[in-house]
């Protein structure tokens, strides 16, 4: 409990709480012995002989403790004293699976729609579980008429019977697993409220490592939103598209709303004590949603270049469109690659990243020149100069905030998020791994024809 090592820590609580939980068990066992010697106990333990009672019980007691395993140790403890028959103890144990749905129904106020159909397949799940098992159990008793009934049981027969009633369950209900989910979207409906989508329950934070999972989970989807954003405003350059336009401004929205909810919760999760590994994760996402919104930002000023060129009727010359198709096609490799890298976590994949990242800069800078060849020429005008001005730094912008997401990845098992010295480093340092990689991006994408 005291030690230094997480790994070792949680060890040690997961040990001491088995501990309790047995020390906790010999208690009540030793508290309710007494009660076989009682006259009026007896009695009391008759009246579970009838299954509805005992199932309500079941249900009710569950429900108030929000804990089936409480009262199971309960009901072990009890049977102990010799009293507890199968036929008493079978439906308590049924009532015991579906009280403990309490808990979930109550965690599922003010939460998602999706954790609120959780809630209620949970339930169902319990409920027909139940219906089936002490239907089937009660049929055949009045057929075969089981002898071990009023058979009194010991406390490792009531885990077994609780064992075998989730198991059963499960193994009958799941080929109906999509029945269910039918059900409990119809249950409950989406209304359309793609805010909540955004949502991260408060409650997480009390277990800080699936905190900093959720938002992980949370800036994938990010991740991927900021990729099809901007891999949509990319088509509406070969022409403009009111629906398509709409629906990045949607897109642009929903990265903002990321942005801001999440930015939110890993300020609070940074303040709860971490292990190294979750705080270097916690560093990186907030490094990475920034950068994510930003390249949202940039598809929206290009749905405003698209606009424009459709609006005033631009047209580029042959070979303009020609170096923009082949700078479109490297900023949509580096997007790719980084949004793929950041999803599985890939550093290897991360570390292709710069050398394109290099490239990019290099394949802009030309572009720009041959421009001005043209405009010196003749051949194009200040106009459509402004315009492919305005694509190529959003270009240009994309392959910056790329490059840095990358360095988050490969930088993700240090403290310390020195971007610029670490980018020196591996160029410095990278060798013939950064050279093949920049000679073969410079080849792939090299200009066709000349200015």
């Amino acid at each position: 409990m005291l030690a230094k090592k997480s790994r070792t820590k949680d060890i040690g609580s997961c040990l001491m709480g088995f501990s309790v939980l047995m020390f906790g068990m010999e208690l009540m066992s030793d508290s309710v012995s007494p009660l076989a010697e009682m006259e009026g106990f007896g009695e009391i333990m008759l009246m579970f002989n009838n299954p509805l009672f005992g199932l309500a019980v079941g249900i009710v007691l569950t429900g108030i403790v929000q804990s089936s395993a409480a009262t199971v140790g309960i009901l072990q403890a009890l049977s102990m004293t010799g009293s507890v028959t199968y036929g008493m103890a079978i439906p308590i144990i049924m009532g015991q699976n579906i009280g403990t749905c309490v808990t979930a129904l109550i965690s599922s106020i003010g939460v998602s729609k999706n954790a609120k159909r959780v809630a209620f397949i949970h339930v169902s799940f319990n409920v027909i579980g139940t219906a089936v098992f002490l239907s089937l159990f009660y049929g055949l008793d009045a057929i075969f008429k089981f002898a071990f009934v009023d058979t009194a049981l010991r406390p490792h027969d009531i885990a077994m019977i609780h064992s075998i009633f989730n198991v059963a369950t499960s193994l009958l209900l799941l080929p109906f697993s999509s029945l269910l989910e039918k059900l409990a979207i119809k249950a409950v409906r989406d209304k359309g409220d793609k805010s909540e989508k955004t949502f991260i329950d408060e409650r997480l934070l009390l277990t800080p490592p699936l905190a900093v999972s959720e938002c992980r989970n949370h800036t994938v989807e990010m991740a991927k939103i900021a990729r099809e954003a901007f891999t949509e405003s990319i088509k509406l350059l070969g022409g403009y598209d009111r629906k398509a336009a709409d629906r990045i401004t949607e897109l642009e929205q929903s990265l903002d709303d990321y942005e801001d909810k999440l930015g939110t919760f890993l300020v609070k999760i940074s303040g709860l004590e971490l292990t190294d590994e979750d705080a270097n994760i916690v560093s990186t996402l907030l490094h990475t949603i920034g950068d994510f919104e930003r390249i949202g930002d940039h598809a929206l000023n290009l749905v405003k270049v698209a606009q424009e060129i459709s609006d005033k009727g631009i047209s580029f010359s042959d070979e303009a469109k020609n170096e923009l198709m082949t700078a479109t096609k490297a900023i949509s490799e580096i997007l790719d690659i980084t949004v793929t890298a950041f999803c599985d976590n890939d550093a290897e994949a991360a570390l292709r990243v710069e050398p394109l990242e290099q490239v990019i800069d290099k394949l802009l800078a030309e572009i720009k020149d041959r421009h001005i060849a043209r405009l010196t020429g003749g051949s194009c005008t200040i106009e459509l100069g402004f315009v492919l001005s305005d694509i190529l730094t959003n270009y240009e912008r994309v392959s910056d905030h790329c490059s840095n997401i990358a360095v988050c990845i490969i930088q993700i098992g240090h403290s310390v998020f020195d971007t610029h010295e670490y980018l020196n480093e591996y160029k410095n340092a990278g060798g013939k791994e950064f050279t093949a990689a920049y000679d073969g991006f410079k080849k792939k994408y090299a200009l066709p024809g000349k200015a």
